[in-house]
């Protein structure tokens, strides 16, 4: 008897990109974004390692966001969205009135130590497309809910969509809380990583704001209710 002839092995079909319907996809890359840009900073950050995390060809990238700068946008769009859900849980949070803008001030903070890779993407002007309307929604939105704890703490009127605040009381308190927490993550108030250690560093913000806020009083332009 004949011996039968082996059949060829099949070869292994190529193995293709994930299956994204398109606004997952968008997520998706999105979320390898955050991912490349925490363990590589903006030095180490490009659409074709975005685009291999995601498991999706190299040009998906460009093709959803335009260039490096367009997905950059879109992070920190992100960004402040998950900055505006923060401020309002600690704030919905919070039984005692005058302690409202501490809680939302902890809240800022506590989001920077927990993203911070986007917290400082979120505020490099030079690297981001003001002309992204999700993105200059959300920054804005983000302001305004501060705005609105301010206001309902010190009982004067300042409109929470307003482009430009000038009060310098309302200034001075955004400046201390933005600078506290770019601090925090720039490890310059003790370490940053565990939860423990956020915790910690979440605590000494709310110490540091509350003895502000008992020295400060406002005063400006915006006008009493």
């Amino acid at each position: 008897m004949k011996a039968k002839k082996k059949k060829p092995a099949r070869r292994p079909a190529p193995q293709r990109g994930k299956a994204y319907h398109h606004g997952d996809l968008a997520a998706a890359l999105i979320e390898a974004a955050e991912a490349v840009l925490t363990e590589r900073g903006l030095e180490g950050f490009t659409l074709r390692e975005c685009a291999r995390r995601a498991g999706v060809s190299h040009a998906a990238p460009a093709h959803h966001f335009g260039d490096a700068r367009g997905l950059l946008t879109e992070v920190a769009a992100v960004g402040f969205e998950r900055l505006t859900e923060a401020q309002i849980r600690a704030r919905e949070a919070e039984p005692k009135l005058q302690n409202l803008l501490l809680a939302t001030g902890v809240a800022y903070v506590g989001f920077a130590l927990t993203h911070p890779a986007q917290f400082q993407v979120m505020f490099q002007s030079g690297l981001l497309d003001h002309s992204n309307q999700r993105f200059v929604a959300a920054g804005r939105r983000a302001f305004g809910v501060y705005l609105e704890t301010y206001s309902a703490v010190h009982g004067i009127r300042i409109d929470p969509d307003a482009e430009k605040v000038s009060d310098p009381s309302v200034l001075r308190q955004w400046a201390l809380v933005h600078g506290f927490a770019t601090l925090a993550v720039q490890g310059q108030l003790g370490p940053n990583h565990s939860a423990a250690e956020i915790a910690g560093l979440r605590g000494f913000a709310w110490i540091v704001l509350e003895n502000a806020q008992k020295h400060s009083l406002p005063r400006g332009s915006a006008s009493k209710l």
